[in-house]
């Protein structure tokens, strides 16, 4: 059962996810945050990405028993089982570590990270507090560990306090 804190979290990716604002997560919704994503990709290149995040519809679309829309509760009782989903979690880091590393230097800037949350937001967003937060060992990037690391933490955990918490810029209040 998720908690208040993760229906917040995972509400504002949710928000940011229902292009049509319509409260259900369809496969055009994927489809359309792919579109956005393939635009920015780098080195992972739009297919890449595209499979990754399309691949994600299936999984979400079976916790609705078939429903063509998926509600945020429904993602929630995907959300609620993905720390036994470590592998697939891991996997849709690395993709979207590679997409958001534009230069390929295998390292995620501050001015990448900021294009990822535009991206994922489909508009601009501040995140020069957010960055440091993430920014583990301070040395003005994120590495792939570090962005693994967040990634789970968003995904499979509950704490406010964890940096991951922050990984799709500051969770809504």
């Amino acid at each position: 059962m998720a908690s208040e804190f993760q229906r917040k979290k995972v509400g504002g990716v949710f928000r940011a996810m229902d292009v049509d604002g319509d409260g259900r997560l369809t496969q055009a919704d994927f489809q359309a945050l792919a579109h956005r994503w393939s635009a920015l990709a780098g080195p992972a290149g739009p297919e890449r990405l595209t499979s990754v995040m399309t691949g994600w519809w299936p999984v979400l679309r079976a916790a609705s028993g078939g429903d063509a829309g998926v509600s945020l509760d429904q993602v929630l009782s995907v959300v609620d089982v993905l720390g036994d989903m470590t592998d697939a979690v891991t996997g849709t880091a690395d993709a979207m570590f590679e997409a958001i590393d534009l230069n390929g230097d295998g390292l995620i800037s501050r001015a990448e990270y900021g294009a990822l949350i535009e991206t994922w937001n489909g508009a601009p967003s501040v995140t020069d507090d957010i960055f440091p937060r993430l920014d583990l060992d301070g040395d003005g990037h994120l590495s792939r560990e570090e962005f693994r690391l967040h990634w789970t933490e968003f995904w499979a955990g509950d704490d406010p306090d964890a940096p991951g918490s922050y990984v799709f810029g500051a969770p809504p209040e």
